[in-house]
């Protein structure tokens, strides 16, 4: 929880990881290529004092992890989000296997979420079905543009991932968390492509689908769809450091989807461990949208209180305390009219 001037957030850190791109794992160069690209991004979007070491960064301790995110961080429940990759790292880069062992440790921390691979075919199925029964999946993370041997990528509309968003289903897990984000090397950029969010979200509209990273850069797309899919949400991972580096960049991220699809259907994830959630959340406690900005509703209280946590915990039914509850909200949808600036 974090409290400032009187007004008391509960955190839910909806995108993290624990990885190991330590050397040892890395099974090519794709597998070092991959953690140095994302250790650019740790670099040149943090404030200095938060620059960690290369060997840092490749992998954290369970007491770093527990110090960076609850002690020091905030967060009230964070929720972990597998990426496999194991074409490029031998033990995988952050699976549900090892996500879940800190989260069996850390039930009152932790949620560990699931993934599949639609090229896996009727064996993922059986494995999905046993990643449900032995973590109480209640989501899945999706990576469209991982590699597997030949392939470099697939779609939502895929007609297995139909069967697998079918399984999803039949099992109870009802959170499709999907990457759409930036590229990240050597994976390729049109496999992040967003255009297939929209099939996938009407075809099932009794799942939500959770576009990390906003689709960015393709910000507009993403908003496109969203506002004609009420189970299409935004999740923060990757736009939030640019309140550090563009502030106002990272105001006409938040003020179009506030326009777009509304207050209650964005979440907030630091993408840890890429970067930390303290500086995060204070930064964007006391964030406002610029002045001159006012095309834009004002970035309220309530509005972040829903953003740093409700949202998501909505989405997962975690139990929130009732002095930091918030009303159910009856206005968000596009179009509606920008509360006018003072």
């Amino acid at each position: 929880m974090y409290t400032k001037n009187g007004e008391s957030y509960f955190i839910v850190d909806a995108h993290i990881h624990a990885w190991d791109a330590t050397p040892a794992n890395q099974a090519n160069r794709y597998g070092e290529g991959f953690i140095n690209c994302f250790y650019d991004y740790h670099r040149n979007l943090s404030p200095a004092d938060r620059v960690w070491t290369l060997e840092e960064f490749q992998k954290q301790s369970e007491e770093r992890i527990i110090k960076d995110l609850f002690e020091e961080g905030y967060v009230d429940k964070a929720i972990f989000q597998p990426t496999y990759l194991t074409d490029f790292y031998v033990n995988g880069f952050n699976t549900t296997e090892q996500n879940g062992v800190l989260a069996e440790k850390h039930p009152d921390k932790f949620i560990a979420n699931g993934s599949w691979d639609p090229r896996d075919g009727e064996n993922g199925l059986t494995k999905l079905a046993e990643l449900a029964e032995r973590w109480q999946l209640q989501g899945v993370k999706l990576y469209t543009a991982e590699w597997k041997g030949a392939s470099k990528g697939w779609k939502l509309s895929d007609p297995w991932a139909y069967r697998y968003f079918e399984k999803c289903q039949e099992l109870g897990i009802r959170n499709i968390h999907v990457h759409k984000g930036p590229t990240i090397y050597p994976l390729n950029r049109d496999a992040f492509d967003v255009a297939d969010v929209d099939d996938a979200a009407t075809a099932f509209p009794d799942l939500n689908f959770i576009v990390e990273h906003v689709g960015l850069p393709r910000l507009e797309d993403f908003c496109w769809i969203a506002t004609q899919e009420p189970n299409v949400y935004g999740g923060l991972a990757v736009a939030m450091p640019f309140i550090h580096t563009r502030p106002r960049y990272f105001a006409q991220i938040v003020g179009e989807l506030l326009y777009w699809i509304g207050e209650d259907r964005i979440t907030f994830a630091s993408d840890y461990a890429i970067w930390t959630p303290q500086w995060l959340i204070e930064r964007f406690v006391d964030f406002q949208i610029p002045e001159d900005l006012t095309e834009y509703a004002p970035l309220t209280t309530e509005v972040k209180k829903k953003i740093l946590g409700l949202n998501a915990a909505k989405l997962y039914d975690i139990d929130v305390p009732a002095d930091l509850r918030l009303p159910e909200s009856t206005d968000g949808a596009v179009g509606a009219e920008p509360v006018p600036v003072a």
